[in-house]
């Protein structure tokens, strides 16, 4: 990609997080917002963005640079243009395991391991799944299998909030739609140093990746270690996934559209990609956050409905290729 590419990629981002951060229900004067970047927070405006809005856009940036480079690792590891973290049923597995570990009252310090440990369950769910129905190498059949997967977690959620309170049940409904509404400095550092770790060890494997969408066979042929790459490649986009629904709850589709864009710019080596979907992803999260905000005011839509209208028509496009 070449150096405007980049330029204008950073500089979306820039411009997206500076309107997320001065509109709202009340909208904040730049000066405030600068105040607040700078420090001074001895007015009401500039307390309003240090203390809610930079937090929020800042989570949200994370939650999107996370998501974009899943989907991106998963769709050249896979050879699959419709794969990505909640399509697979790995954002669903993850939420179950976060639902567990609230429902026995873990505390948020086990709360993304345990939405990594229901990703994995869900990744090795729907490769079962779609093995036994005979073409766990066909696009279509896989995703079928993350649908089923994905289908069967929200079922299994519903279950555990039968006999919740009705605020507990409120709470984690919202939760399950997506929302950076409660964002908290502590939380955007926790889920940076997850995204940072495993984005970067996906960085360090897309030479890997870029051999891996090849096939299976000609990877193998050229030395490489074709379960152990397709392994890595898993738990780390797994890990990635389930650190942002820990942390925001579900947000779909996102590691479906990016990629794409991204490619639509001429990418094809996966470091590249990786990175670029990291930019990309961040700024259409922070966009779309600051779209529920603004569409129903004083009411919020949640983040995760405001990505599926987004990322729906994007995905049947691509399917209707693909048949």
């Amino acid at each position: 990609m070449s150096a405007t590419r980049w330029a204008l990629l950073v500089g979306a981002l820039l411009v997206a997080a500076l309107l997320a951060v001065a509109i709202g229900t009340i909208n904040v004067p730049m000066s405030a917002v600068w105040d607040a970047l700078r420090g001074r927070t001895d007015t009401m405006p500039a307390m309003v963005v240090r203390t809610l809005r930079l937090p929020r856009v800042a989570l949200a940036m994370i939650v999107g640079a996370g998501l974009g480079m899943s989907g991106a690792a998963l769709q050249g590891t896979m050879r699959n243009p419709l794969a990505e973290p909640y399509l697979l049923g790995v954002s669903g597995g993850a939420a179950v395991g976060a639902v567990i570990a609230t429902t026995f009252g873990l505390g948020a310090a086990l709360l993304p391991l345990a939405a990594f440990l229901g990703a994995l369950v869900a990744v090795v769910a729907a490769f079962f799944v779609a093995h036994a129905a005979g073409s766990r190498g066909d696009p279509r059949v896989l995703l079928m299998a993350g649908v089923v997967v994905g289908a069967f977690a929200n079922a299994a959620i519903m279950v555990m909030l039968a006999n919740a309170e009705p605020n507990t049940v409120r709470n984690a409904l919202w939760w399950m739609m997506g929302s950076v509404s409660d964002a908290t400095w502590p939380q955007v550092l926790a889920l940076f140093a997850y995204v940072l770790a495993g984005g970067a060890a996906l960085v360090l494997l897309g030479r890997q990746i870029d051999i891996l969408g090849l096939g299976e066979d000609a990877a193998a042929a050229l030395g490489l270690d074709v379960d152990r790459s397709i392994r890595n490649v898993f738990v780390l986009a797994s890990l990635i996934a389930a650190a942002t629904v820990a942390a925001a709850g579900l947000v779909g589709f996102v590691g479906l559209v990016v990629p794409h864009l991204v490619r639509s710019t001429g990418v094809r080596r996966h470091r590249e990609l990786l990175i670029g979907s990291a930019l990309a992803g961040a700024t259409l999260v922070v966009l779309a956050d600051l779209l529920g905000r603004v569409l129903r005011p004083p009411a919020e839509l949640p983040l995760g409905a405001v990505t599926a209208l987004i990322g729906v028509p994007f995905f049947l496009t691509k399917l209707r290729r693909l048949t």
